[in-house]
């Protein structure tokens, strides 16, 4: 259909007598959203804008993938809204391909560039995304709104049983990004690889085995946005849906334990506490470790629990639970009163929290302080070390940042009569001699003595590589950059 047909249909069909541009349903700052574009830059974090020298401005880049992705967002921001009030993948076409409307502009480059059909597939895309994202997530209307949330994730990850050393340290992780989740006021939030490392008390290597091997299959975390230069990464929370369990399962060998029927189904501990000791080098993988924090954190939730119970309530094993409790009475964090075990009354001292209720029958012992149990285990300064040795990689990765800045070229535009800003191209090093030509215009690699997938020869004889990324064909792009160049040259 063509465009100018395919345009007068939706706007006879979607259109109000009093708004002919299709805006009346969409709440004010979508419909700025729409009209104006991205006026604030609120889209532009992270791709298309870096910081400035002094650290806190915001600079927009003038690169051409950093302005493709800045438009896809307000397309994709656009479509969330209207796929919210209920509209459809026609009025999302209608409103992105108005000529008037500044948050079309990406959709309608596409258009121009690539054709309409390209442009229609793409919207198409956009809306099957932004529909899916929008049927499984909840609207929230108020800050209190999403500390109900954040409130229901935090029960669900107090309740589910974490199995194994990599299900408890996944559990670290998953209460490191909740405490950042609590900080930002919602699921969505922002948090670098070595900040969340830090704030578990583990290293970055078993951060990333974490993510890879529990935390992302099972659907708790999704990264929106890998973080670049002083930004982090974009998190969203997820809870997966609950699951109904027995006590006959196999196996699972990721999570490096045979689950027996002692094990329950139902955890119930104390996350804020976990997520405030965990940090500490005392619960270290060579100290008391992640066992011994659930045992804690399920005893902070409920005193006097029998080692059997305990089994359940914190998740671990028979074994392990005993071992735990060892341990810790070693160190006079804990006391056994009959076949009941319990926090010591000054146990927690130090992370602004006290026990749940009067602990009877046991002598109070005052604990060591956890610097003193780190020292006897030989795991102090170990965060302190963690936490130097990422401020170096972090000071070395934004001196590099900087360099890489300095030696960026600008980009040289000349304003014409009417307005229109063109630019400049740049020298193209991609020249490469003839011999490396092939017949059927592919390269020929001289180290393999084959030809180079991936790689075209262009009719001026330059090189273009061609990556599944790129929507357009090979004689698309050599098109393209004859008539940029052709433009350039009427216009000099």
């Amino acid at each position: 259909m063509r465009h100018s047909t395919h345009h007068t249909n939706l706007q006879q069909r979607h259109s109000h007598p009093s708004d002919p541009s299709g805006l009346s349903h969409l709440p004010s700052a979508a419909a700025d959203l729409v009209l104006l574009g991205d006026l604030t830059g609120r889209y532009a974090t992270g791709s298309y804008s870096r910081l400035a020298s002094d650290g806190r401005s915001l600079v927009l880049r003038t690169d051409r993938q950093g302005a493709a992705e800045h438009g896809h967002r307000i397309t994709a921001a656009i479509a969330c809204h209207v796929a919210r009030i209920g509209g459809t993948v026609d009025h999302l076409t209608q409103l992105l391909l108005h000529p008037d409307h500044e948050g079309g502009r990406h959709a309608r480059n596409i258009a121009l560039r690539s054709g309409q059909s390209r442009a229609l597939d793409y919207i198409r895309r956009v809306w099957a995304s932004a529909s899916e994202a929008v049927s499984t997530t909840r609207a929230l209307d108020s800050r209190h709104d999403a500390y109900e949330v954040l409130a229901a994730l935090r029960d669900r990850i107090e309740t589910t049983p974490w199995h194994g050393e990599r299900g408890r340290t996944a559990l670290r992780v998953l209460r490191a990004h909740l405490n950042f989740a609590e900080t930002a006021g919602g699921l969505l939030h922002h948090a670098s690889e070595r900040q969340t490392a830090e704030e578990a008390g583990i290293s970055r290597t078993t951060l990333r085995a974490v993510y890879e091997s529990v935390l992302k299959p099972q659907g708790w975390l999704h990264r929106l946005r890998v973080g670049h230069g002083r930004e982090g990464s974009t998190w969203y929370f997820n809870a997966p849906p609950s699951r109904f369990r027995t006590t006959q399962y196999p196996p699972d060998p990721a999570l490096e334990e045979w689950p027996t029927p002692e094990t329950a189904t139902t955890a119930d501990i104390d996350s804020t506490v976990l997520g405030r000791l965990m940090s500490h080098d005392a619960f270290a993988h060579r100290g008391l470790g992640s066992a011994t924090l659930m045992i804690i954190s399920a005893l902070c939730q409920r005193p006097h629990q029998t080692a059997a119970e305990l089994v359940g309530t914190s998740s671990v094993s028979r074994a392990t639970a005993y071992r735990s409790l060892r341990r810790l009475a070693e160190h006079g964090l804990v006391h056994r009163a009959r076949e009941t075990w319990a926090l010591a009354p000054r146990a927690l001292e130090g992370i602004g929290t006290r026990l749940a209720g009067p602990v009877t029958g046991i002598t109070p012992v005052p604990a060591q302080g956890w610097a003193a149990v780190a020292a006897g285990l030989g795991t102090s300064g170990g965060a302190a070390q963690r936490k130097a040795l990422h401020a170096a990689q972090r000071t070395a990765y934004r001196e590099a940042l900087d360099r890489l800045t300095e030696h960026r070229s600008k980009a040289v535009v000349i304003v014409r009569e009417d307005g229109r800003q063109l630019v400049v191209p740049a020298p193209r090093p991609d020249e490469i001699p003839l011999a490396w030509h092939t017949a059927d215009g592919r390269v020929f690699d001289p180290v393999t003595g084959r030809a180079a997938p991936g790689w075209r020869v262009a009719t001026d004889g330059r090189l273009i590589l061609i990556t599944p990324a790129d929507q357009r064909s090979y004689d698309e792009l050599a098109t393209a950059h004859a008539e940029a160049l052709s433009e350039w040259e009427s216009a000099a």
